[in-house]
């Protein structure tokens, strides 16, 4: 493509001819305030912070959506700017739920940052309060993601995410002008709309008016009840962004200091959720083989994401027999705890108090699920999402960097390095084949790196040739590019035998209950990479590196389960899925 020169503050810079000033400044260093601007999701000028003056220009410009051009003359930091954007920043504040010393984005909140930055300190503006008065009620009635209006800021960032990347669409802008809002059809309930709880509105919104339902106050209850033999599990992609919220640079492995933390908090055991990934390999493995081998349905798709899974009972229902009849990591885990491991620690399973530490906010959705249930129990009682985990770790004055660390407690305790790649888009395809190849092959085969379904590309394809089966596959991260991939299918245009989906683009890495890092930090940095690189280390310095060679799955088959796909595994870690309503009937 051809480059364009332009100056900016009186410095030289060619860029592509596609770009934008924003895009042009970044090139340079040159700091822009922005809010409503998302790197490749939300780029529409809306909160025109972004404004810079052009030489010859009619007025102030938004960079994000103002193309360069040859020859252009840009400045960025007048007078009229500054006086400008902060007289923006005044109005926005005008209708701006200021409790920030309470909110959850305290400290990690943009608009905060900015009012700083920019010397800004009140609003000389009066709110004009709109019918009834007072702030719009915050929305707390789904299990994942509680929506708070007065906080609302209306970027429609979480608007473009929702519909433009996860092809959802279930928040819109509403109104016009003062009474312009961001809400769902009706104002009805997160909890009453087609919403998949997959957070990643929450990763988007750059203030506190969207936010994980918070669940540490059950779980602070449940460690002080001495009743409660409270046991944890923790998802491999919690190790991978823990550490960010102490500091620790993006990619940073803190698996031993998250153990010991965890404990600290006064929790009877901790158990490593990869145990329950190798084991959920060995079902949906043998599951597969089965199809291929039987002639059964397929394309198979995987069923370890909850927001996928929803989405497909919602958008694509015809697709549901595809489903694998796995159970989650998280819900076999939930099983084995509440059954395996109470048989042998003595424990009754009504005193069994389970908590899942998760990535994802769906995983709240999920373990509430009757399918999840184990008889009459919750498999999992409460799920946390690492920055749940990370605010209790703070709340106990725990000094989390200064930990020595420690390990997972034993029988269900630890997993390979199959179990851990499972946080990666992709990890479960290759974490699948991983074992899949060495039953269909009778080796031990050496070459285990596909590393064709490896990265953040949000559909990848590969064949992949396993002893006489040439095995064809999709991997898809990110409920939009589900979608697009299915209508393939419907059209007749693709065909697979095995398609692993992930709701979260780039997977749980980056799932909506990891930690929030501003736009300013996503443009500099691709956290899924970060993140996806250190878990992959993680998976070459196992010692064992797949699912059928863990000796603890191997215990709990001999012991508990028998083989594979047993009637009692397929009772206690198999579930079914079921259509939903678009549109709910109450309305």
């Amino acid at each position: 493509m051809s480059e364009v020169n332009l100056t900016i503050n009186g410095r030289g810079v060619s860029v592509p001819a596609d770009y934008t000033v924003l895009m042009a400044a970044k090139k340079l260093n040159v700091n822009i305030p922005t809010l409503c601007y998302l790197k490749d999701v939300n780029q529409i000028g809306a909160c025109r912070m972004c404004l810079v003056e052009v030489k010859g220009g009619r007025g102030l410009s938004a960079s994000c959506v103002l193309p360069v051009t040859e020859g252009m003359e840009v400045w960025t930091n007048t007078p009229l700017l500054r006086e400008t954007r902060r007289g923006i920043l005044e109005l926005i504040l005008s209708n701006h739920n200021r409790e920030c010393t309470s909110c959850i984005r305290s400290q990690n909140c943009e608009l905060q940052r900015l009012t700083k930055e920019l010397g800004v300190t009140d609003s000389p503006y009066e709110r004009a309060e709109g019918e009834g008065g007072g702030f719009a009620p915050a929305d707390e009635k789904s299990l994942s993601i509680a929506r708070d209006p007065g906080k609302c800021i209306l970027c429609r960032r979480c608007v473009a995410v929702c519909h433009d990347v996860q092809g959802v669409g279930v928040i819109q802008a509403m109104g016009r002008g003062y009474n312009t809002v961001v809400g769902t059809a009706f104002d009805l309930s997160l909890a009453d709309v087609a919403c998949i709880n997959c957070g990643q509105c929450i990763q988007a919104c750059p203030v506190g008016a969207l936010k994980t339902k918070d669940d540490t106050d059950k779980v602070w209850a449940a460690i002080g009840d001495p009743a409660k033999h409270v046991v944890f599990q923790v998802a491999p992609s919690v190790r991978f962004g823990l550490g960010e919220e102490f500091g620790v640079p993006a990619g940073g492995i803190v698996t031993r200091q998250m153990a010991e933390a965890i404990k600290l908090l006064g929790v009877d055991k901790v158990f490593d959720a990869n145990f329950a990934a190798d084991l959920t390999i060995m079902e949906e493995g043998t599951e597969l083989i089965g199809r291929l081998q039987n002639g059964g349905v397929t394309p198979m798709i995987t069923s370890c994401s909850p927001g996928w899974i929803k989405y497909c009972e919602t958008y694509y229902p015809e697709f549901l027999p595809n489903l694998s009849s796995c159970k989650s990591p998280m819900g076999m885990m939930g099983a084995v705890i509440k059954t395996y491991y109470a048989e042998n620690a003595g424990v009754a399973p009504e005193d069994i108090y389970s908590v899942a530490v998760m990535p994802c906010t769906a995983k709240k959705f999920e373990a509430a699920r009757p399918e999840m249930s184990v008889g009459a129990l919750r498999g999992v009682d409460a799920v946390i999402t690492t920055r749940e985990l990370a605010r209790m770790i703070k709340e106990a004055r725990i000094d989390f960097l200064e930990l020595a660390g420690a390990d997972f407690d034993e029988l269900i305790g630890e997993g390979s390095g199959a179990g851990t790649i499972f946080g990666a888009t992709g990890g479960v395809a290759e974490a699948a084949l991983r074992t899949a190849a060495d039953i269909l092959t009778g080796q031990d085969l050496r070459e285990i790196d596909y590393t064709a379904v490896r990265g953040v590309k949000g559909i990848k394809e590969a064949v992949i040739p396993i002893g006489d089966l040439n095995v064809r596959l999709a991997v898809v991260s990110g409920t939009g590019n589900a979608g697009k991939l299915l209508e393939r299918i419907k059209a007749g245009e693709a065909d697979y035998d095995f398609i692993e989906i992930m709701a979260c683009p780039g997977g749980c890495v980056t799932g909506g209950g990891q930690p929030i890092r501003s736009s300013d930090e996503k443009y500099k940095k691709d956290f899924r990479a970060a993140r996806a690189t250190a878990l992959y280390q993680d998976d070459v310095e196992h010692e064992i590196r797949k699912s059928h060679q863990n000796p603890l799955i191997t215990k709990i088959y001999a012991d508990y389960l028998e083989k594979p796909n047993s009637h009692r595994a397929h009772e206690l870690l198999h579930t079914h899925y079921t259509e939903r309503e678009l549109y709910p009937a109450n309305i």
